[in-house]
């Protein structure tokens, strides 16, 4: 009796199962040898599609992004805030996606048409194309950066919840010298860092939409400039 052929596979084939064992254990546990191992193929099949593992990261980079959601009516500025928290929602659902190491532009399908949605935000906005595209990419910069801190932040407090609350605090009075450091001592007995037993994620969520206001309205005054 003959042995039934293996199923044909494609690169989509792949990217699906690394991001499945991305989302189920984490990125680190992602090899080709192991996505080979979940899909029931030898490792050298999956060769013939995707030729190395940089290649699946960048697969996996641009599937990871589901497609950006319709842009609401309003002014530039409603656009483009609508656009940054779909983009924090959609790396929160899948935060390894910041762990993929990025070595170009975007040229997926599914950056693209993130990029193209951020663009059209600033349809008639009196900005050079060089300039909506320096908005754009300062802005994805702090969508993901408050995006990667919230992540590590609740990942640190899972691991020591003592080191987050209001213990951290005590120790930062501990080792900062107000006469090296004064800024930043005015800042400690303020209490800023006096946080609370649980991670707050609607604190997380009010210095993202602070953050954001401020740039904002610094691409707004920017524009303002432009005009006088």
């Amino acid at each position: 009796m003959k042995r039934g052929r293996k199923p044909t596979i494609d690169a989509a084939d792949i990217t699906r199962a690394a991001i499945a064992i991305a989302d189920a254990e984490g990125l680190a546990a992602v090899s080709m040898a192991r996505v080979a191992q979940e899909m029931g193929n030898a490792t050298m099949a999956l060769y013939r599609h995707v030729k190395n593992k940089d290649e699946l990261l960048a697969l996996m980079w641009d599937a990871a992004m589901e497609e950006p959601p319709p842009l609401p009516d309003g002014e530039w500025r409603d656009k483009l805030g609508f656009w940054a928290r779909a983009v924090l929602t959609a790396i929160r659902r899948r935060p390894w996606f910041l762990q993929i190491p990025i070595s170009g532009p975007p040229s997926g399908p599914k950056n693209l048409a993130w990029l193209d949605s951020a663009l059209t935000a600033l349809e008639g906005v009196p900005l050079e194309p060089g300039e909506k595209i320096g908005v754009v990419m300062g802005l994805s910069t702090f969508v993901q950066g408050e995006a990667r801190l919230s992540f590590t932040l609740s990942q640190g407090f899972e691991e020591d919840p003592a080191q987050f609350n209001h213990q951290y605090g005590q120790k930062l009075r501990e080792v900062v010298d107000p006469r090296k450091m004064p800024a930043l001592a005015k800042v400690v007995e303020a209490g800023v860092f006096d946080l609370d037993d649980v991670l707050d994620v609607e604190d997380l969520g009010a210095d993202f939409d602070f953050g954001l206001h401020l740039f904002l309205e610094g691409v707004a005054a920017h524009i303002d400039g432009k005009s006088t």
